[in-house]
């Protein structure tokens, strides 16, 4: 499934948008910002939780860290990560593709307001090696996404 998954959705509803698929691995938002020459913040990168009984997807930028609090707060239940065999079996992609396109289960996808920050954006792609560059805002519409705030501060924000 994984990349060809996201291609049909892309094909469907947004054909103008641009899989990026490159020779190095884009796995993780270091590699992911170096292969595409941007800060790693504009990495978005997406987290799969389980919420009590839920599964959801987090897109969030690559640049900070899941906040347990705000996120038990706005899901009403304590997040854990979801395991590597988990995320293939919901999402069908792997671990360092997964993105809120071409899913194998609906699953709720939210962003976190940190993505706001930028103008464009480049999650993963389904596969360990592609991305596409969107707005924020049209990510968020693509996926049928609610924006929360459940992140904590970039670090150099933070500071």
């Amino acid at each position: 499934m994984s990349i060809s998954s996201v291609r049909a959705h892309l094909a469907a509803a947004a054909p103008d948008l641009e899989i990026h698929e490159t020779e190095a691995r884009t796995a993780t938002v270091a590699e992911a910002a170096a292969v595409h020459g941007v800060a790693p913040g504009q990495i978005a990168k997406t987290l799969s939780l389980r919420v009590g009984e839920r599964v959801v997807l987090v897109v969030a930028r690559g640049d900070v860290r899941l906040d347990n609090r705000k996120a038990r707060a706005a899901f009403a239940a304590k997040p854990r990560m979801l395991d590597a065999a988990e995320v293939v079996a919901l999402t069908g992609h792997p671990v360092g593709g997964v993105c809120p396109f071409g899913l194998l289960t609906p699953l709720p996808v939210y962003c976190d307001v940190s993505l706001r920050a930028f103008e464009a954006v480049w999650p993963a792609a389904g596969s360990v090696n592609s991305a596409l560059c969107i707005a924020p805002a049209r990510l968020a519409a693509l996926a049928g996404a609610e924006w929360v705030d459940v992140c904590q501060p970039p670090a150099a924000e933070a500071a």
